[in-house]
Order: structure tokens, then sequence, then C-alpha cells
């Protein structure tokens, strides 16, 4: 017959009634849900994804607080969505691709989203998202895009001599705004976030580096957390967000920018609770009492 179980203080709970099996029928579960970055411009970088977070004290991104844990419930199915990163604008004028949402759904809890990140603009209004894209700077009419709250920071606009250059600005992460250029030198993408909701800290949403078009225009670099690199037209590599990072991509005036990073699903909980039933092929790691699912594509976990 069933009978009443407590786990200890780690941050993934187990409370209530274990089955005869002696697994818990209610336990509480951390996540970490990181939407797909998007696709840088020709001057802007992309935006990060949004990036929301549960797991002890840590934050979420824009500047949020960590949010409250899930509680999981036997035999139920949770179903996760992990979204693709967005493509880069190959050319001007036009914004790179926003990324896609990532999820975690059940009937018997919130859904829990993170918006896909923003793409970056040439001489336009950059795309808002998760977090927001980079732009070229206002005197070309460029707008950098906005953030989510409780998920990603803004973009930022870049520079120019409306006769000799523009250098564009960096695409927004989770942990800080996208960096504004400054004279030749386009601006950084914004940092990311690190956790250790898997045990060793890692770093995830940084945003893209911009691109620069003229003499001398030299590339942003990504922010930390898998933002891809901008290229100028002097120096810099132009390069994607990581893959499974939700990272922005970096923009480019040479052959357009890349594209943003898929993002990821995190789910951490007592070992006590876990079912071993998944969909998806996730990666299955222990820390101390707790099991770890990894979704670096969609699936699903039951309770």
């Amino acid at each position: 017959m069933p009978i009443l179980s407590s786990l200890g203080a780690g941050s993934a709970k187990g409370f209530g009634l274990t089955n005869g099996a002696g697994k818990l029928q209610t336990y509480s579960v951390d996540f970490l849900v990181i939407a797909g970055g998007a696709g840088g411009g020709y001057y802007g970088g992309g935006g990060a994804g949004g990036y929301r977070n549960s797991y002890s004290t840590e934050p979420s991104g824009g500047g949020g607080s960590s949010e409250a844990s899930l509680t999981f419930n036997d035999g139920t199915v949770y179903t996760v969505t992990v979204g693709g990163g967005g493509a880069a604008y190959p050319n001007e004028p036009g914004v790179g691709s926003p990324g896609i949402d990532s999820s975690i759904s059940g009937s018997d809890i919130s859904t829990k989203t993170s918006s896909g990140g923003g793409g970056g603009s040439d001489l336009n209004t950059a795309g808002s998202g998760g977090s927001g894209g980079g732009a070229a700077d206002a005197g070309r009419a460029g707008v950098a895009g906005s953030g989510t709250a409780n998920q990603g920071f803004a973009g930022n606009t870049g520079a120019s001599d409306e006769a000799t250059f523009t250098s564009g600005g960096g695409g927004g992460g989770a942990g800080a705004a996208g960096v504004a250029a400054s004279g030749v030198t386009s601006g950084n993408g914004g940092a990311g976030l690190a956790s250790s909701i898997t045990g060793p800290s890692v770093s995830r949403g940084g945003g893209g580096g911009a691109g620069g078009g003229g003499p001398g225009t030299i590339g942003g670099t990504g922010g930390t957390g898998g933002g891809g690199n901008g290229r100028g037209a002097s120096s810099g590599t132009v390069s994607p967000g990581t893959v499974n990072t939700g990272g922005g991509g970096g923009a480019s005036t040479s052959g357009g920018g890349n594209s943003g990073g898929k993002g990821v699903v995190i789910l951490r909980m007592p070992t006590a609770g876990y079912s071993g039933t998944t969909t998806g092929s996730p990666t299955v790691t222990t820390d101390g009492s707790d099991t770890i699912l990894t979704f670096n594509d969609s699936g699903s976990y039951t309770g």
C-alpha cells in the first residue's frame, strides 16, 4: 500500500505518497527552458532565445528572479518542445528570422514558454523576442529590438559616418543587453547566464555579435553563452549561435549574417520520483540524489 515519503533539502524535492515500488507519486521538478536564438542580420546581431529558470536561486533572463518549481504527478505525460534557431537574413535590407519558442506543458501544470529571440536587422527595426535583435544606427533608421520581461534583454544600435561606414549593434542576451557600436567597432552580443542545473556550471543564452560595412569596420564578438560572432569589412568571421544554447547568430555585411542556435529544455527531479519513461531521447544524468533530463530535441516525460 502507499506510504508517506519526504526527501531532503536538495533543490528537487519529493513529497507525499510513494507507490508499491517505492516511487514517489508527487514530486518537485526544476526546469531551465531556453528558446531558439534568432538569425543575425546585415548589421545587427541576433537576439538570444528567452531564458526561464527555476533551479536553486539562479536568475531567469532579463534580470528576472528564479521561478517556482513545477509539481509532477505519477503517470502524467509532460510534453517538451525545443525551439530551433532562426535563419539569417542573407543580404540587405531585411531582418534575421526569429528563433522558435521552447516550452514544457502538461495537463496539471501551467505551461512554461520561452520566446524565440528577435532577429538582427539592417536599416530598419530589429525583431523583438526573448532577447531583442541589434540594428544599424538611428541615423540610418535602425531601431533595436526589445526583450521579453523575465526572459532576456534588448539589442542595441550602431554607429556610422554616412560617407564611409556603418557598424551594427549587438543582439541582446539572457544576462545583459547587446552592446552599442563605437566608431568602426561593431557591438558585441549581450552576455548569457550560467546555470548549474545539470551539475557543472554552463553558460547559455548569449546574443549575437554585430557586423560592419565600410573601411576599417570590426565585427562584434558573440555574448558568452553561445552567441555567434559578427564580421566587419576588415576583421572578424561570422558564426552561428551555438546549438542547444539559444545563442543569437552573428551579423555580416559580406554575404549576410548567420543562424541562431537551437534551444534546450532541462528538467531536474528527485531520482526517487524518476519514472524512466521518455520520448525524444533526452540525455539522462545524475547529480547527488537527483536525475537530470536534458532535451536537445523535442520529446516527452511521463511522471
